[in-house]
């Protein structure tokens, strides 16, 4: 049985939030980082996915002494794991509309327009470009989240 310790808690989504924002800070504010964005395939992106996947699954359950079959499940998948992969990319998210860098980076980028949301357009091209520099955002801060969830 997993030890009190050991067991998942809101603390541990906690943690992964101090940690995921930590490392995705840098990355959302780099011009490189939409750069590549801009120029990656949906393939590359889904690539970024099993990346994300691999490194957070592999820093929870590989490097530690974790045992993903005795922890709480989804659909079969650990909350602890869930929560990792929602901070991870949520945080990069986040502060890329916290700190406007889509409309930084991408202001000569245009296309179909979907909504407009308290006098913001919501536009096709850049969501696309937007998720795509999460994505590669999200390979750095899963190391944060995991890291400070494995830590404390």
């Amino acid at each position: 049985m997993v030890g009190v310790r050991r067991r998942f808690a809101l603390a541990d989504t906690a943690q992964q939030v101090v940690g995921g924002f930590l490392l995705a800070g840098p990355f959302v504010v780099t011009e490189e980082v939409w750069v590549l964005a801009r120029s990656m395939s949906f393939a590359q992106a889904l690539l970024t996915l099993f990346i994300v996947l691999a490194v957070g699954y592999g820093a929870l359950y590989k490097a530690d002494d974790r045992d993903p079959d005795r922890e709480r499940e989804v659909g079969g998948i650990p909350v602890r794991f869930i929560s990792l992969i929602t901070v991870s990319y949520l945080s990069v998210f986040i502060l890329a509309l916290a700190f406007d860098a889509p409309g930084t980076f991408l202001s000569d980028v245009s296309g179909q327009v979907l909504v407009t949301v308290l006098g913001y357009d919501l536009d096709l091209a850049v969501l696309r470009i937007t998720l795509k520099a999460t994505s590669v955002g999200a390979v750095f801060s899963v190391i944060g989240a995991a890291t400070a969830d494995s830590l404390f």
